[in-house]
């Protein structure tokens, strides 16, 4: 009997899944547990296994296809198997068998559009990705040879073929006015994890009221115990310690004080919720966009500790290897851009926590202590706080709290 592999749902926020890579042939006898493929989601790319031994009877989706949760990848079965009621049943819910390059803003069913007029390129075996591609770049199928199986043009030819047409337009030949007539684009596709991003901090900012509270920290203690502390990690061989590192401890202390701010606010539940866990997402970078790698129980770790795994969380979100017991759940957030000189911002709050704390840059600034100026060391904190569970006074006393530790590191060692 026939069986349907399906997009499976791989993060609590994952809507849709872009299936980058096929890792097995059609044919191939496949065993319970094997990985099949590997999915694009929007916070990583992970694998996805067989949940049943059999042959692979059709890999469904192409590369570079995107399926909503539920749509069909591939089959598995028998030798000889019947395969097409299973393939109508699926073609005919609207699945992404069906109408190919799926779009989950478009997920209920719609009768099947008019048959399009024969162009040059109509009758080319082409993913429905390569073909919104070449669309978009005014590419014509007809002439390009595909790599992909049984001559199918694929997204990495489209990929070529831009890159072909890039190069000519760059050619010595041209003069630069020739280069600005052609008023090229590039169209970049939109990544699942671009669209969370979209979708999660616009709810949040839209349906969130925020306010903001900032404070200038005296970092000067913190600068020399830093220092010390990275001493005795080169003499011990132990992890060094960041600022972020010496920041998440002394949040993680503060939320321990102020736990509305380590709150939620469920409005399908109707209630808010005051975690008795700090679990504090640390917001990455990566070449798309931002994951948050959560330090779980991080008021109970040592700074060691923090350092040492906040640095192995932010290697694997580059790496896109996280998992998803790694990177959802959070009770607060923080996102650090003192390292590309700015010196202050206002984060957007990343759902559902009711605050997140945007980390500036150190400067070395002149201050004035007893009417004499004098060199210092300050650093900009802003709190984004959710009105509907944080008000100004909780906010501010927390980021009081969290200065005072900053202030006198040695507290957060005791």
């Amino acid at each position: 009997m026939a069986i349907a592999v399906e997009m499976p749902k791989m993060t609590d926020t994952m809507e849709e899944g872009v299936l980058v890579q096929w890792m097995v042939e059609e044919g191939s006898v496949i065993a319970a547990g094997d990985v099949i493929a590997q999915v694009e989601t929007d916070k990583a790319t992970m694998d996805v296994e067989a949940y049943d031994d059999g042959v692979l009877l059709k890999r469904v989706a192409v590369e570079g296809d995107a399926l909503p949760i539920g749509g069909l990848i591939a089959v598995l079965g028998k030798a000889g198997d019947d395969i097409a009621e299973l393939l109508a049943r699926y073609a005919g819910n609207g699945a992404p068998a069906a109408v190919g390059h799926a779009d989950t803003e478009h997920a209920e069913p719609v009768p099947p559009a008019a048959p399009a007029p024969e162009t040059p390129s109509s009758g080319v075996k082409a993913s429905p990705l390569a073909r919104r591609m070449a669309a978009e770049h005014g590419l014509d199928l007809g002439v390009l040879a595909g790599s992909g199986t049984e001559g199918r043009i694929v997204k990495r030819d489209i990929e070529a073929a831009i890159a072909s047409t890039s190069q000519t337009l760059k050619a010595p030949d041209a003069t630069p006015r020739q280069m600005a007539s052609a008023r090229s684009f590039e169209a970049v596709r939109i990544t699942q994890m671009r669209k969370t991003i979209a979708r999660r901090l616009s709810q949040s900012k839209f349906s969130a009221p925020h306010f903001y509270l900032t404070v200038d920290v005296a970092m000067e203690r913190a600068v020399i115990a830093r220092r010390q502390l990275n001493t005795e990690a080169e003499a011990w061989g132990t992890h060094r310690i960041s600022y972020n590192d010496l920041i998440t401890k002394a949040a993680a202390a503060a939320l321990r004080r102020h736990p509305q701010v380590n709150a939620s606010y469920l409005d399908a539940e109707g209630e808010i919720r005051l975690y008795s866990y700090i679990d504090i997402g640390i917001a990455v970078a990566i070449g798309e966009g931002l994951v948050t790698p959560v330090v779980r129980d991080a008021d109970f770790k040592s700074l060691s500790e923090i350092a040492e795994e906040t640095a192995a969380l932010a290697a694997r979100a580059r790496a896109r290897g996280l998992q998803p017991e790694e990177f959802g759940g959070s009770t607060f957030t923080t996102s650090n851009l003192g390292m590309f000189g700015i010196e202050a911002f206002t984060a957007i709050i990343n759902p559902p926590n009711a605050c997140i704390l945007a980390i500036g840059a150190i400067r070395d600034v002149p201050v004035v202590n007893d009417g004499a100026v004098t060199p210092g060391k300050r650093m900009k904190l802003s709190l984004s706080c959710d009105h509907r569970v944080v008000d100004g006074a909780t906010g501010a006393e927390f980021l009081s709290t969290l200065q005072g530790y900053l202030e006198e590191p040695l507290t957060l060692l005791l």
